[in-house]
């Protein structure tokens, strides 16, 4: 049986090209046209990120929102770390309970505001697993941040079916031993959090790669987590070949490289095309191969 993952569509971001000098100008046909591309690729919800938006983000935040569910029924992600605008654009939300928001982090100031709003809401919710310190050292201390959120979480009336744990993805230029533990995490959540989803800014893997060779990361990672369950995703749905791998269409590769997490590891000289890319890429994001640019062609 195919493997799938509910895309969470990335584009729509205040710092796009097309979208970010729209949502600056209040101009509605280029979002509207990328709700409508980012549908037709296959995603699932479409995030819509306008960032910290200090000065205007209570008023850009209801105005994506109207200006994207004019446009298509698909349910949103509202992505902002500035709490009020947030609120904001969840009182405008027409699909409350299908709506994620992105995210309520281990932050008690993030908690106290956005946790009671996400309850009224009934809406999913991204538990970002970043806390007070920033960004966990490793698996145990994800896991002791996921149990204080899902705690909070339930206590205010949100069970662990509307709960989305971000172990955070990490750039691959930073190591793979963050990689290694955001995988050991997501080994562990079934017990930790039973009913609860999972998803990760996908893009983070990737980020200060040349553009040319970022895709290739992004796939192979996506698929590492695919072994343990990962239900959501945040994505470039303009990446056909990646949204192939969502929508369950490689599951040739999906097993490749789940027999390479096993110790399977096959002979590269019987490989070809995107099967010894991905062989190539497994060994960077799994530390058996050091990172460089040329990982590729090695």
């Amino acid at each position: 049986m195919a493997i799938t993952v509910k895309a969470i569509a990335e584009s729509i971001n205040i710092m796009g090209t097309r979208s970010g000098s729209a949502m600056k100008e209040r101009i509605k046909e280029p979002i509207q046209e990328m709700a409508k591309e980012e549908t037709n690729a296959g995603g699932s919800y479409l995030d819509l990120n306008i960032g910290p938006a200090r000065k205007d983000g209570t008023e850009l935040m209801p105005w994506v929102v109207q200006t994207v569910e004019e446009a298509v029924d698909t349910p949103l992600c509202l992505d902002t770390t500035n709490t009020d605008a947030m609120t904001a654009g969840f009182n405008v939300v027409k699909n409350k309970q299908g709506a994620i928001m992105n995210s309520i982090s281990a932050q008690p100031e993030r908690m106290e505001v956005l946790i009671p709003v996400a309850a009224e809401a009934q809406c999913n919710v991204i538990a970002l697993l970043w806390g007070p310190d920033g960004m966990p050292r490793d698996s145990n201390e994800r896991a002791a941040m996921a149990v204080d959120l899902m705690m909070a979480m339930n206590e205010a009336g949100i069970p662990n079916e509307k709960i989305l744990f971000d172990p955070i993805g990490t750039p691959m230029t930073l190591g793979a031993d963050q990689i290694a533990s955001g995988l050991e995490f997501m080994m562990m959540l079934p017990d930790i959090a039973p009913g609860a989803g999972s998803t990760v800014g996908l893009s983070n893997v990737s980020n200060g790669v040349a553009e040319n060779l970022r895709k290739y990361l992004d796939r192979t990672y996506l698929i590492m987590l695919m072994k343990y369950g990962i239900s959501t995703a945040i994505v470039n749905s303009y990446d056909e070949e990646l949204m192939a791998i969502c929508k369950g269409e490689r599951q040739d590769l999906v097993d490749l490289v789940h027999g390479m997490m096993d110790g399977d590891m096959p002979d590269p000289g019987t490989l070809e095309g995107a099967a010894l890319e991905h062989y190539k890429t497994f060994r960077c994001l799994s530390g058996q191969a050091i990172f460089s640019e040329s990982w590729l062609d090695l």
